[in-house]
C-alpha cells in the first residue's frame, strides 16, 4: 500500500513531533499578532492572502486562515498524504486556537525591527512545524502540485504567486507596507530554509588522482571521515587523449569549515590532483561531524 493512503498514527502522536508543533505555532502567532498585523505586514502564502482580506476587509482573520487552508489541506491529503494532511491541520487549527485566545502585546513601532524580528519568528514558527511533519500554509501543497504538472520550477511558482499577493497590498495599503512585507517574507523564507535543514552546510568533495590510495589513507586515517569509492578512468586530455589509466574516484562529505583544509592536504600529496565540490542539503547517518586529528 502506498504510505501517502494510510495515517500513520505513530508519527501524529510522536512527542517530538508534537512539540516542533506546538513550539512552531507559538512562535508564528507571537510573529503575527505582536509584530505584522498591527502594522499590516504581510508573510507570503495563505497566511498572507488571510492578513490581506483581514485587514482590508475586516473579516476575521481565524475563520480565515480555516477556509482558505481547506482546499489546500483537502490537495494535501490526496497528493502528499493524509499522515502530513492531519498533521498540518491540527498546525492551523492551533494557531487559530492561540490567536483567539491568546493576546500578545505589540513589542515595536520600529518598522525595519518590526519586518526583521516579524519575518525570523515567522520563519522560526514555520520551520519547526515543517520539522514536526505539518504546515500552517497550504501555498507549498499547491507549489508541489503545479510543478508537477508545469514548466516552471516550484521557486518560479512561488516568487510568481506571492508577488501577486504583494502586488495587492501595495494596491490595498500602499507602497511602503507592501516593501516592508517583502523583507518580512525574505526574512521569513531564510529563517525557515534554515531551520529546516540546519545552519551548517555540508559539502561532497570529489577527487580524481593517481595517488588514490594516499589520498583514501589521508582522508579517513587523517580526517576520520567516511568514504565512497567509484571505479573510473583518469586521463584523456586534450593533448594526449589517447592516454589514460584507471584509478578510484573517492567521494566524502565533509563540513565548509574542512573543505579547505583537506584540499591542501591533498595537493600536497598530488599537486595535480583534480577535485570538485558541491554544497548539499542534508546528510544523515554515517561518519559526517567527528573531526579527526589535525593534518599539519
Amino acid at each position: 500500500m502506498n504510505p501517502k493512503d494510510s495515517i500513520d498514527w505513530r508519527s501524529i502522536f510522536d512527542p517530538t513531533s508534537l512539540v516542533y508543533i506546538v513550539v512552531g505555532v507559538a512562535f508564528a502567532a507571537v510573529a503575527l499578532e505582536a509584530f505584522m498585523l498591527p502594522n499590516k505586514f504581510l508573510d507570503g502564502g495563505v497566511t498572507g492572502i488571510a492578513i490581506l482580506v483581514n485587514l482590508g476587509y475586516g473579516v476575521d482573520l481565524n475563520l480565515l486562515l480555516v477556509l482558505l487552508n481547506i482546499p489546500f489541506l483537502a490537495l494535501g491529503w490526496k497528493k502528499v498524504g493524509k499522515t502530513f494532511a492531519i498533521q498540518s491541520a491540527f498546525s492551523v487549527f492551533l494557531l487559530t486556537l492561540i490567536l483567539h485566545f491568546v493576546e500578545f502585546p505589540t513589542v515595536t513601532q520600529d518598522k525595519v525591527l518590526i519586518a526583521v524580528f516579524g519575518g525570523f519568528l515567522m520563519g522560526t514558527g514555520i520551520g519547526l512545524i515543517i520539522r514536526g511533519g505539518g504546515l500552517i500554509d497550504g501555498f507549498e501543497v499547491i507549489t508541489e502540485y503545479f510543478q508537477k504538472n508545469s514548466a516552471l520550477s516550484a521557486s518560479e511558482i512561488t516568487v510568481f504567486l506571492n508577488s501577486l499577493i504583494m502586488l495587492s497590498a501595495a494596491f490595498v495599503f500602499g507602497i511602503e507596507p507592501a516593501m516592508y512585507s517583502i523583507l518580512t517574507y525574505f526574512t521569513a523564507i531564510k529563517t525557515t530554509d534554515y531551520v529546516v535543514e540546519g545552519f551548517e552546510e555540508y559539502t561532497a568533495l570529489t577527487i580524481i588522482s593517481k595517488e588514490d590510495d594516499k589520498v583514501k589513507e589521508l582522508i579517513v586515517k587523517e580526517f576520520g571521515k567516511a568514504i565512497s569509492v567509484y571505479k573510473g578512468e583518469r586521463g584523456y586530455l586534450p593533448e594526449t587523449f589517447h592516454i589514460h589509466h584507471p584509478c578510484d574516484i573517492i567521494m566524502t562529505v565533509v563540513t565548509r569549515l574542512e573543505v579547505h583544509r583537506i584540499k591542501l592536504a591533498i595537493q600536497a600529496i598530488d599537486p595535480k590532483a583534480f577535485f570538485y565540490v558541491q554544497t548539499i542539503k542534508e546528510v544523515k547517518g554515517g561518519v559526517i561531524k567527528k573531526v579527526g586529528k589535525k593534518h599539519d
